[in-house]
């Protein structure tokens, strides 16, 4: 049994098509896909298509974010084998699930990740920096560290994991950087199926852009005070991080000058989110919590 949840809010004119990516696909196995959303905008969405579809059942969370809603469904899934996990404003690649389901044929692999692919145009600057950040940045450092068998950050637009190991999660970090790691631990592998393409509208302007960033970042903040038995969770997000591993292979990236231009535009962009997270985390304390944030641009 495959439990596919999509974890959503004030998302009515995504949700659908979040929802039909998963029931047009050739899934050989049973399934059913959980929308948890607390809202009645997406809720009156979701329970047209558990009406007409019997794989979609609809979850009333409580409302206080992503990490709290997840924890309860977690609790509640007891049938499941493997779990799924996605937004309500995205949509899959036709063959992702089957392709994830196989790369679980090796009993060795307890966590896998997609590959989140942007779908805003390259034409504009902030466009643009979306294709950067993922296939210069993340796609690049899972790649690597794939191939070593090293610790990464799974992509919360879409991974997944065996059940019997994750019982619940702290609320106030991010979901997929604790949970593969937890599975490392534990004596499982990760494992990058890029074949599974997620396809993410990304802001498109600098105020949302910011929030969204320094959101992530203030969360892999809270990461670094936690441990699993005894064992510290790796920093993959930092601007260390970014400037050691990143600058060269952005600097690569660009095709034309407008690019060129565009890539060195975002370095002073990455630097004040930086300088704004550790003001916010250091200096006026103000540390990540669970809660839904609505980013307009990308619905």
């Amino acid at each position: 049994m495959i439990s596919i949840i999509i974890t959503s809010y004030k998302e009515p004119l995504t949700i659908g098509k979040a929802i039909e990516a998963f029931l047009n696909q050739n899934i050989k196995e049973k399934y059913e896909i959980i929308v948890s959303c607390p809202d009645k905008e997406t809720t009156d969405v979701v329970k047209k298509y558990s009406k007409k579809f019997k794989q979609v059942k609809h979850f009333k969370d409580e409302g206080k974010g992503k990490m709290t809603a997840l924890n309860l469904l977690f609790k509640k899934i007891t049938k499941s084998d493997i779990l799924i996990l996605t937004d309500g404003d995205i949509y899959v690649s036709n063959n992702s699930v089957q392709e994830i389901l196989n790369a679980f044929n090796d009993s060795s692999i307890g966590c896998i990740t997609g590959r989140p692919v942007s779908s805003n145009s390259k034409k504009n600057m902030f466009g643009y920096w979306s294709h950067l950040l993922l296939d210069a940045g993340a796609h690049i450092a899972r790649l690597r560290r794939d191939k070593k068998g090293e610790y990464f950050t799974c992509s919360g637009y879409l991974f997944a994991f065996r059940t019997g190991v994750i019982e619940e999660i702290p609320t106030d970090v991010p979901e997929d950087a604790i949970i593969p790691f937890i599975f490392m631990i534990e004596g499982y592998r990760l494992k990058y199926v890029l074949s599974a393409e997620v396809y993410v509208k990304y802001p498109d302007n600098f105020k949302e852009w910011i929030e969204q960033k320094k959101r992530v970042s203030k969360a892999y903040v809270n990461l670094a005070k936690l441990d699993y038995k005894g064992h510290k969770i790796p920093k993959m997000k930092s601007f260390l991080n970014e400037v050691l591993e990143g600058t060269f292979i952005a600097l690569k990236y660009p095709k034309n000058l407008k690019e060129f231009y565009y890539t060195l535009m975002l370095f002073p962009a990455r630097l004040y989110m930086w300088i704004v997270c550790f003001i916010d985390s250091k200096i006026k304390k103000k540390q990540h919590k669970d809660a839904w944030k609505v980013v307009e641009s990308t619905k």
